[in-house]
Formats: C-alpha cells, sequence, structure tokens
C-alpha cells in the first residue's frame, strides 16, 4: 500500500487501532477511576475464564506427546498399543496442524456471525469428544483420522480469543490480557506432564491402559464446560448485562476509536482483499511463521526430549513441568513490560534472542551434558513462549477495522501452522543419543529470523509514522501513527 493511501484509509475508517498521542489524549477525557474499576470488573469476568478455556485446548492438543511415552517400559504406550510407528506419529502430528491451518479464518468469521459464546461453546464440546475418542483408538488410521478432526475444531479457539478481546480491550491493554491466556498453555504444559505422571499409575483400570484415560480424563472437562462457556461468556459490551448502563457507555466510548465492535459489518470481498494484499502484514505473518516451530516442537516434544535427558518413563513426565512453569512467569512479566512501555517489538526481539540462545547452547553441548541441557531447556521454553503475547498485541494494534482484524489475526495465525509442521518433523527419534540437534539448530535459526524481523519492522513503521505526519497527518487529525 502506498503512503497516501493509509492517509486516506485513516481519514475514512474510525475505527483504526492503534496507540497513537491522539489515541492518549481521548484516553485522558474518561474518567481514570471509572475505567479502571470497569476494565476491573471486565477482567475479572472474561480473562480467568478464556485462560481456562485455553488451557483446557492446549491440554487435549499437546496430550498426545505425553500418550507418547506413557509406560513405554512397560509396553503399554500409544505407539504400542495402536501398532504406530514413529513416522506415523509424525503424520499424526501434521495432519492435526494441516486442519488447523484450513479453518482458522472461517472460524473466525463464524466467531462473529454466530457470537463469541455460542461458537467457542460448540468448538469446546466437539474438542473435547474428539479427545475422548482417541481413548478408544485401535490403530494409526483412527489415531490419524480423529487428530484431523481435532485440528479442525481447536483452529478456531486462539485466533478467536485474540480477535474477542478486541471488543473489549484498547490496544495497548491487550497483551497483558493475551499473554495470560496463552500462558494458560505452558500451565496446560506443566499440569499435563503432572497429570500423566499421576495417570500412569493407573494400569489396566477398567481394563484401558493409562494413555487411554489420559485421553479420557482430559477430554471430559472440555465437554462438560461448554455448557457453562454458553451461558456465561459475554459476547460484546453493549450488549452485557452484568455492566450497569453507565459502564457499558463507558465501554463502548472507549472502545468507538480503538476496538472492534459487536454491530460492525461482516467481512466483504474488499475489506478482505485489501487486507490480504496489505505487505506489511505479510511481515508479521512470516514472523509468527517463524515463532510457530519452537512453540510446537516444544509443545508436543517435551516429554521426548526430556527423556533423552537421562530422565525415563514417568519421571521424564514430572520433568517437563519446570520448563512451563518458568515460562509462565517470564511470559506474564513480558507481557507486562511491553505494555506498560508500549514497546511491542523490542521484547518480542528480545525474548526471541534468548530462545534462541537456549537452543544454540543445547545444540553445541555434548549430548551427554544432561543438567546443562536441561537448564537450557527452561530457558529456550521461556523465551519461545514469552515473545508470542507482544507479537498478536503488535499485529492487532496495527489493524484498521473489526473486519480486518478478524483476518488479520485468523491469517496470521494460520501462517504459525505450516511453521508448526516444521516443529513436527524436526525432533526426530534416531538423533536420541546425539541430543536433538537437527531440532535444536532449527529452532535457533528461526528464533533469530524471528528477531531480525521483529527490529526491521519496528523500524519500518517509525519510518511511515515520520512520512504520514509529513504528508499531513497533523492537520488531518484522524491519522493514527502504526504501533511498535
Amino acid at each position: 500500500m502506498a503512503c497516501q493511501q493509509e492517509i486516506e484509509r485513516g481519514e475514512k475508517d474510525l475505527e483504526r487501532l492503534s496507540n497513537t498521542s491522539h489515541v492518549n489524549a481521548e484516553k485522558d477525557s474518561f474518567d481514570p477511576i471509572a475505567t479502571r474499576n470497569l476494565v476491573w470488573k471486565q477482567d475479572l469476568r472474561i480473562i480467568p475464564l478464556a485462560a481456562g478455556i485455553y488451557l483446557l485446548c492446549f491440554l487435549d492438543r499437546s496430550n498426545i506427546g505425553n500418550a507418547k511415552t506413557l509406560n513405554a517400559n512397560k509396553g503399554e504406550s500409544l505407539l504400542q498399543e495402536a501398532h504406530m510407528t514413529n513416522y506415523q506419529y509424525t503424520i499424526a502430528l501434521m495432519v492435526f496442524l494441516v486442519a488447523y491451518a484450513v479453518f482458522e479464518v472461517p472460524s473466525n468469521y463464524f466467531l462473529k456471525k454466530l457470537k463469541p459464546s455460542r461458537w467457542i461453546a460448540f468448538l469446546m464440546f466437539a474438542w473435547g469428544a474428539c479427545t475422548i475418542g482417541l481413548g478408544g483408538a485401535k490403530n494409526n488410521a483412527t489415531v490419524t483420522a480423529v487428530r484431523f478432526l481435532l485440528g479442525m475444531f481447536e483452529a478456531g479457539l486462539f485466533p478467536g480469543l485474540v480477535y474477542y478481546l478486541t471488543f473489549w480491550y484498547r490496544a495497548r491493554e491487550r497483551s497483558m490480557r493475551v499473554a495470560i491466556i496463552l500462558a494458560s498453555a505452558t500451565l496446560a504444559g506443566a499440569f499435563g506432564g503432572a497429570i500423566a505422571y499421576g495417570v500412569g499409575h493407573m494400569q489396566t483400570v477398567q481394563g484401558l491402559a493409562a494413555w487411554r484415560w489420559l485421553f479420557i480424563l482430559e477430554g471430559i472437562p472440555s465437554c462438560v464446560s461448554s455448557v457453562a462457556v454458553w451461558f456465561i461468556l459475554p459476547d460484546y459490551p453493549e450488549e452485557a448485562s452484568w455492566l450497569t448502563k453507565p459502564e457499558r457507555e463507558l465501554a463502548v466510548a472507549r472502545l468507538e476509536r480503538e476496538g472492534s465492535k459487536g454491530s460492525a459489518p461482516a467481512l466483504n470481498w474488499e475489506t478482505a482483499k485489501a487486507t490480504i494484499l496489505d505487505t506489511r502484514l505479510w511481515v508479521h505473518y512470516i514472523i509468527y511463521f517463524g515463532i510457530s516451530a519452537p512453540f510446537s516442537s516444544l509443545s508436543l516434544f517435551t516429554p521426548t526430549i526430556t527423556a533423552g535427558l537421562g530422565y525415563e518413563n514417568l519421571q521424564a513426565q514430572l520433568m517437563t513441568v519446570p520448563p512451563y512453569a518458568v515460562a509462565y512467569v517470564v511470559s506474564i512479566i513480558t507481557a507486562w513490560s511491553s505494555d506498560y512501555f508500549n514497546a511491542r517489538a523490542l521484547h518480542a526481539a528480545i525474548l526471541s534472542t534468548v530462545g534462541a540462545v537456549g537452543f544454540l547452547a543445547s545444540a553445541l553441548l555434548p549430548a551427554d551434558a544432561y543438567h546443562a541441557r536441561y537448564g537450557c531447556l527452561i530457558v529456550a521454553a521461556s523465551g519461545a513462549f514469552s515473545c508470542i503475547p507482544p507479537l498478536l498485541g503488535w499485529l492487532s494494534s496495527n489493524m484498521h477495522s473489526t473486519a480486518a482484524a478478524g483476518l488479520a489475526i485468523a491469517l496470521n495465525v494460520s501462517w504459525g501452522a505450516p511453521g508448526q509442521i516444521v516443529g513436527v518433523w524436526i525432533y526426530k527419534a534416531d538423533e536420541k543419543e546425539m541430543g536433538y540437534p537437527t531440532g535444536h539448530w532449527t529452532n535457533f535459526g528461526m528464533l533469530v529470523m524471528v528477531a531480525i524481523g521483529c527490529v526491521g519492522l519496528r523500524f519500518y513503521y517509525q519510518r511511515r509514522n515520520k512520512r504520514m505526519l509529513q504528508l499531513g497527518g497533523d492537520a488531518m487529525g484522524t491519522v493514527r501513527e502504526f504501533s511498535y
């Protein structure tokens, strides 16, 4: 897009999202105490529920990594009972991600069309049922088919939740909330390891192997919780009966120029075309592609990696907890700092560099340096997980309209799916004795690319801001700067 086109679009579109001095001046017109009370009330109602939903989603997605190694020493793991090879297992993981990529964009469309509470509740029940179904799988074909369905239903949740937050929060308020939601994935990883450790002792209960109970017990909460989500997840501020009339008016007014609207038009071809052809957004997508490989490989192979660090059987499940626990804390601190200093690109670049260093050290250390490499795993996980919330907050703060935001967020996360497919293949079973060098080197390269992309796009936005002002942004008064 040419710079002049951006200015004209900014003049016409009063919903454009960003963090600027103009917006900040508008923010000051609201009663700060009333605003603080409103945001806190929204937080209590929305954020714990959204984080809980994503925790259940991530548990149901990643528990296959625990099932792969659970009680393998007794011949009762997923691979052994379903007669799957490591190659077939990897294909099942990839099929999930293919479905995940294909169905993200249409899912965000239906979230707006059918209302968030209804659509998310439907997705929860569907993926919970698929997870329970995995507990009855007896062969490779069944596992692969059910994983495809699981990917189809889970596809819309994370981009949907990021899009959903734009209906309730201003740009500078989102990264922290996205981080709390996304950090629930790290909690899911920690809980998943602890749950797998406990379930591992359920050998032949009711005639079922422990890995089958793992799927069944982790799928049931999603199905049950979907009923509650249907009734208690709020859709849009203007419809929130749990807010007083003055609170609803304030919630709508403060998002007039900086948020998505429940009453806004649905996506049309003109908006879709402009969003798809906006070249700056493709840089965001490429950056997210880079971060997705370490994200998926750690999510799915942490039990495998720890099993290659001298920890065996159920102990390997338990040792997956500390990397996720530390990553949770770092993610929250990073997101708070990126919002507070309004510097999302810089935070993402720094944390991706930290993660890259962790993977680089893991690749360079001797394969039998178990304790040092375990420490590197914690560093790598903290960096890789923590830079995602600022990246998503950065993208959403630079969108132009409700429909465009929904499409761009979905496209961004969809582009992460090919990156996640890369992550599925890089930790090769035959490299266990060597310390999985291919996986560590690949993730190192991906995170370096993320850091370079963040820095480059930041300077690009900085130049664009200066040019827009030179071409009349001050006089027009409606042009917003890009956030960086």
